[in-house]
This record gives C-alpha cells, structure tokens and sequence, in this order.
C-alpha cells in the first residue's frame, strides 16, 4: 500500500466521521443544488447542448496538435509569446525566468488549478517572490495556509464564522464582522497589492484557436486586474483547455456558469489575444501563454481515458459525489478532487501512487449524469 494510499484512508476515516464537517459540506452544496435547475432554464434542451459540447470537446481533443498549433499562429500575430511546457518543472522554471527578468518581488494571481497543480506560490516563495491569490476563496485558503478543497469554491468547508475567526487571528479584524465587512477588508489589503505587483497570473477557462485568444470567466473581478494592473500578464493553461472557436463560446460560457455556479452567465467575462496594442489603453506590455503537458498527452494516448480531458473543470460531479461530500477535498491528496479528480489523478501524477482513487466511488454514476460534457467518469 502506497503513502498516499495509507493517507487517504485515514483522513478519509477522519472526516467521515466529522459531523460537523458534513453540515458545512452539504450546507453549501444545498445551496448549489438550489439554483442549478434555473441556470438550467436558459436551455431549451439541456441534453442537446451537453452533446454539442461533447462533441466539439471530441473535435478539439482529436485534433489537438492542429487546435494548439493555430493558437499559437493567431497568439503571436498580435506580440504575445508562448511557451510549451512538458512538465511542471519546465513551467516553473520558464515562469521565474520571466520573473526574474522583471525583478519581480510581489505576483498577483487570479484562481488557477494549473498554478495548483505546478506548485506555482511554493516555488515563488523559494524564490522570494511574494505570490498574492486574489479570488476572495483562494486568499482565505492562503491565509489559512491550506490547498483548495473544491475545483470551483475552494473554502466550500468553511462557514462564515471560520473565516471569520481566521480574519481575526490573521488580519487582526473584530471576530464578529460580517461576510460583507470582512469581504471590504480582503478587497483593501488586495487593490494595494495589484498596485505593486510586477507580474500577473492568471489561468484561462478556454483558450480559442482561431482568434488566437485567452478566455477567463469569474464574479469577483480580479482575473481582469491581474492582468490589467501589472505590465506582465502569464496564462498557464493545460493544453486540453482549447476549442476551436470564438463561437464555441456561446455554448460553453452558459454551460460552465450553469453547472459551476448556477447562474446563466457569471459576472465578467473577458476575452484576451495579447499585450496590449498601440491603439489600445489598457492591459499588459507583455503576455505570455504557458502551454502545460504535464501528463496529459500520456492521457490522450489511451482511447479509453481520452475524454477525460473533455472536463471544462465546472465541479458539478463533486457536487453530486457521495464520497466527496463525505471526506472532503483534502483526503484526495492532489490538486483534482472528486470524481473527475479520481480519474485524472493517477493519469497525471502515477497511478503507482494513486491508483487507489479508482476505487473511491460508490459507483452510483450521479457524476457521469451531470456532466455538461458527457464524460463517462
């Protein structure tokens, strides 16, 4: 049995039996679950949409090389750079490159499973480089000095008095400020940062092949100034995360925004092809694009596992997990949780060490039933 096998089961066992684990769990989901059925309603037939963009994720997956490669064509006309990176040493290693080439000291960075999974804040931080997470979810988890425990809300366990408490032993504010009040104080200590960062990270929703652009979806406005404040904007991005078109977009925004969050579209929705223009008087002097492998094209060599890089990373099959709404995010030991987590996982980081996610399923099949993309997890 495996390290991480043998961790597994006991923080599984942990926070099976952690009532109150549970309630905050389900507490939050319950409030998913709420409003999911009217993002829905903007669907004439929902099942018809899932298989459109089934197939067009098909499409892009098996013409991959062709989807990137046109990407970089349209990326590059407009003086943005890309980079391929093979593994996350050759990403972390290109992205301090660029850092230290601007003598940078303080990063901002918006929600990013990519700079998860690379390790991206442990690595600026050996390197002394004050890496800053601007999503509201991601700086709690930061200050709290934990990873992500949810593909989409990463402090999903947490209750508002938590982060309360949190706020107080961390920021020094008053332990009983409310949402709002500690919200204003997050916002605050971030506008100064995005003021002083040198670099800018973000991650990318989709990247579009035939326009050569970045597309980032969110509600809380910060992707947007992580790239427009500092003069250095880098995209890491898992090279699944291509569709063909600009027109795709039409489909797969309402979709993620539907079975991500419940709404029918989320808040800003930007779409960035490169640095920023003579004509033009915002955004950054510089972009790059870091194109990550790290594992996938082994995934794309196996017919069988292919689709699972059809996953528009939204987290509804963790929602709907009975094993995930037991044991939490952190039990998985890896970036991707859930069932879509437990399928990857192992493609990505060794199934010598992983291979016991196969059997983290009650094999109810709720996960493949809510896919918007149809994979048969």
């Amino acid at each position: 049995m495996s390290e991480q096998s043998q961790t597994f089961i006991a923080k599984s066992t942990i926070k099976a039996a952690d009532i109150e684990h549970r309630r905050k769990i389900n507490f939050n989901i319950g409030r998913y679950n709420a409003v999911v059925p009217r993002g829905k309603e903007q669907f004439a037939d929902i099942n018809l949409a899932k298989e459109r963009a089934k197939n067009i994720k098909w499409r892009a997956i098996e013409t991959l090389d062709q989807q990137l490669e046109t990407f970089e064509i349209n990326f590059t006309k407009r003086g943005g750079k890309v980079i391929w990176a093979e593994n996350t040493e050759q990403a972390i290693e290109e992205i301090l490159l660029i850092c230290k080439a601007k003598n940078c000291k303080t990063l901002v960075k918006s929600k990013s499973m990519a700079t998860e999974e690379i390790h991206l804040n442990v690595a600026l931080e050996k390197n002394g480089i004050e890496s800053v997470e601007t999503d509201l979810g991601e700086y709690i988890q930061q200050l709290d000095g934990e990873a992500p425990y949810h593909i989409v809300t990463p402090a999903m366990h947490k209750s508002k008095e938590d982060v309360a408490r949190l706020f107080n032993q961390k920021l020094g504010t008053p332990v009983n400020y409310t949402p709002e009040q500690l919200t204003q104080v997050a916002r605050k200590i971030l506008r100064e940062k995005y003021t002083l960062a040198e670099v800018g990270v973000t991650g990318a929703n989709f990247i579009i092949s035939d326009i050569g652009g970045v597309a980032v979806t969110e509600n809380e406005g910060n992707a947007r100034l992580s790239c427009a404040f500092p003069k250095t904007h880098i995209v890491i991005v898992g090279i699944e995360k291509v569709i063909p078109s600009i027109t795709d977009l039409s489909l797969f925004w309402p979709l993620l925004s539907t079975f991500g969050t419940g709404q029918t579209v989320t808040v800003y929705n930007t779409i960035i092809a490169g640095p920023r223009q003579p004509n033009e008087n915002d955004g950054p002097e510089e972009m790059y694009v870091i194109l990550l492998d790290n594992g996938r094209t082994d995934i794309l060599k196996n017919p069988i596992q292919r689709q699972s890089l059809y996953c528009i990373r939204c987290g509804a099959c963790l929602n709907v997990c009975p094993v995930y709404k037991n044991i939490g995010g952190h039990a998985y030991g890896a970036t991707y949780s859930g069932p879509i987590g437990s399928v990857i996982t192992p493609n990505l980081q060794g199934m010598k060490d992983f291979k016991h996610l196969s059997y983290a399923s009650s094999l109810c099949g709720a996960c493949t039933e809510v896919c918007p993309v149809k994979i048969n997890l």
